[in-house]
């Protein structure tokens, strides 16, 4: 990196926390009568989405094979928000099962998270990733055209850009190339809902193309609880400071950053959780003013980048956590993993201005809730602390009075 592009990273990674946040505007309408189903609710972002769902008045069914996930998080939302959550314990890739739930409630759309989402692993089962995240796509995509449910919001992925050639934010026209089976899926799955959509004109579809979800509801009841060793740099962070995990490996400090290592953009994991009402409130929107009129499939098929705008280096949120949690992350410096880049920051302004959905959080807050989630749950779901059955209780007794 030269020394001008370097002052420059510089400048604006300063200027991030002086500039005015806008705040969004979209309002979430709730369909009387009607349902949402999202399927792999009873994961890390699934469950959050059906929090906000249901704290915004939404009428929400969750389908979950639990393979990666566990029902009490579904639990812990009923609780929270007061309001129930039907639960199916179902594979998408099971037409018979899944049609049975979509015989019994009346949806409008669906928020589809279900899928295997490690590189690792997907590198290992290639096959394993593609039957699960592209046949589960297609299956689910029939039972909706079958069922006449219009509405679909995906959970995609920034690894659909590989490895990037420049250190740019990336917009949704920048060239897609996925470096591993599981982006290879992500992919898939996308061209999947388009190709079907060509068939069913009525279908409209959201593909939201995450960047690097973390942190957790405020209150600390509900976060990222993989089941094997961590894939993601906060969850391996946080089991490292209550000691589940020895020593964190940084891969590589010799990247052009501003620190030498790796740049990503981070989003919390509540903001990521708004976009998907943002998507269903558009969604909906541009059913409404249709009218039923037909319309080429690249209007009704949108994709939008899911991130902040602004990156951090590994360095900087293991000092973020430090902060956050009064502790020190035990690190090594390790050698480069083949096929990271430098830098991944996604370009929101897409999202920004036809969703209406802007990020709130800061790494700082991102760091403190994750830091929370992980204090108040070191062994997840499992074996909750006083102070997690305390705030559960004190749940249930403020909905109790307010019915």
């Amino acid at each position: 990196m030269s020394l001008n592009l370097r002052i420059k990273e510089i400048i604006n990674y300063i200027s991030s926390f002086f500039t005015k946040k806008n705040m969004s505007t979209f309002v979430s309408h709730p369909v009387p009568g009607k349902y949402i189903l999202v399927t792999g609710g009873a994961g890390y972002i699934g469950s959050h989405t059906v929090l906000e769902l249901c704290r915004n008045g939404h009428n929400v069914v969750v389908v979950d094979n639990l393979c990666n996930s566990v029902e009490d998080s579904l639990k812990r939302v009923e609780i929270i928000s007061g309001k129930g959550v039907p639960f199916y314990f179902c594979d998408v890739r099971d037409k018979e099962e899944l049609n049975k739930v979509f015989d019994k409630y009346d949806f409008w759309a669906v928020i589809h998270f279900a899928g295997l989402k490690s590189v690792f692993e997907s590198c290992q089962y290639p096959e394993r990733y593609m039957n699960n995240n592209v046949e589960g796509t297609r299956i689910l995509i029939e039972c909706m055209a079958e069922h006449n449910v219009h509405n679909i919001v995906f959970s995609s992925s920034a690894t659909l850009y590989g490895n990037p050639k420049t250190m740019d934010p990336l917009t949704e026209d920048c060239e897609l190339g996925p470096i591993n089976p599981y982006g290879e899926s992500k992919l898939k799955a996308e061209q999947v809902i388009t190709e079907k959509f060509k068939e069913y004109e009525d279908g409209q579809a959201c593909l939201l193309r995450y960047f690097n979800p973390i942190g957790a509801d405020v209150t600390g009841l509900i976060g990222e609880n993989p089941k094997d060793i961590p894939n993601n740099l906060l969850p391996y962070v946080c089991q490292t400071l209550v000691g589940k995990r020895e020593i964190l490996s940084v891969y590589g400090n010799d990247y052009p950053t501003r620190d030498g290592t790796g740049v990503r953009d981070y989003v919390h994991v509540v903001d990521l959780a708004d976009g998907h009402l943002a998507a269903l409130e558009k969604l909906r929107e541009n059913e409404e003013n249709r009218k039923g009129a037909k319309a080429p499939v690249n209007e009704r098929v949108l994709i939008y980048n899911m991130g902040t705008g602004t990156g951090f280096s590994v360095l900087e949120v293991i000092d973020s956590m430090n902060k956050a949690s009064g502790k020190t992350v035990p690190y090594k410096i390790v050698d480069r993993r083949k096929g990271d880049a430098a830098q991944v920051v996604a370009c929101p302004a897409k999202a920004n201005k036809e969703l209406k959905w802007y990020t709130r959080y800061s790494i700082s807050e991102m760091c403190a809730d994750a830091w929370r989630w992980q204090s108040q749950n070191p062994d997840g779901y499992d074996n909750p602390s006083q102070k997690v059955l305390d705030l559960l209780e004190k749940f249930k007794k403020e909905h109790a009075v307010s019915q």
